[in-house]
């Protein structure tokens, strides 16, 4: 089942285009990584999905009432800020604003998937950057919806915390929900992701699996970067080496 469709998407500063003309859809079972340079749009483009932005073109999401499109996907924003003096749990539990509901056992499993389970009393203001970032990440889960669209998600996280994140997310897909996030480490795409769309100067320039869209062209073309892919028997492992000479 697809989750997300966008046909011919285009967002604009002015006149000049952030995001020009982009298709694609997200399907049930996607772990889906938007990779590209800073300024690409990838940011742009997520908003733009859910309708946040005005925009030509058509995405399924901005389509639906603000009410439907809560319960089809939930939202984490780049900006990551805890300004309410609440505790860790009654601000997870406000993601089960759209299904009017407490959603106890909601609550509870985005908690414990996110490893906050000792934390729910403690007020979420007095956490450290990286604790909170993983707070509001429980909060989009407790949403339910079977679309989740991040933008930069474990950016700020530790190591572990980083891994720990990506897993849940794979395992959302692997539930039969999809997630569509922005990220900036290709090493942890590469290894996590089900599928990698490259977004450059606002268009969509590669998109199919981590094999097939980090190849050496792309890299130097989008990145200037040179790197090492390698498959191993933990998994695919992607490391950048060195930036090319005039990057």
């Amino acid at each position: 089942m697809t989750l997300l469709t966008l046909e011919d998407l285009t967002l604009r500063r002015g006149p000049c285009p952030v995001v020009e003309g982009v298709s694609l859809t997200v399907a049930e079972g996607e772990f889906v990584g938007l990779i590209g340079p800073n300024g690409a749009g990838k940011t742009t483009l997520l908003r733009g999905a859910l309708g946040l932005l005005p925009a030509e073109g058509h995405s399924s999401l901005a389509a639906l009432p603000p009410e439907a499109r809560a319960r089809a996907a939930a939202w984490l924003p780049q900006v990551r800020e805890i300004a309410w003096p609440v505790s860790v749990e009654a601000l997870v539990a406000l993601g089960r604003l759209p299904h009017h509901d407490k959603g106890d056992d909601a609550v509870e499993t985005a908690l414990e998937r996110m490893g906050l389970g000792a934390f729910r009393d403690r007020r979420a203001t007095e956490l450290s950057g990286g604790e909170q970032a993983r707070v509001l990440i429980a909060r989009a889960l407790a949403q339910e919806a079977p679309l989740l669209l991040a933008d930069e998600p474990v950016a700020g996280l530790d190591p572990a915390a980083q891994i720990a994140a990506m897993r849940v997310f794979a395992e959302l897909a692997s539930e039969g929900g999809a997630v569509l996030s922005a990220l900036h480490d290709l090493g942890l795409a590469a290894r996590h992701c089900t599928r990698l769309i490259v977004l450059s100067r606002g268009r969509i320039v590669a998109d199919g699996t981590p094999r097939e869209v980090l190849t050496a062209e792309t890299l130097a073309s989008v990145f200037g970067i040179r790197a090492h892919f390698a498959d191993t028997p933990e998994g695919p492992v992607f490391q950048p080496l060195d930036t090319l000479e005039g990057a």
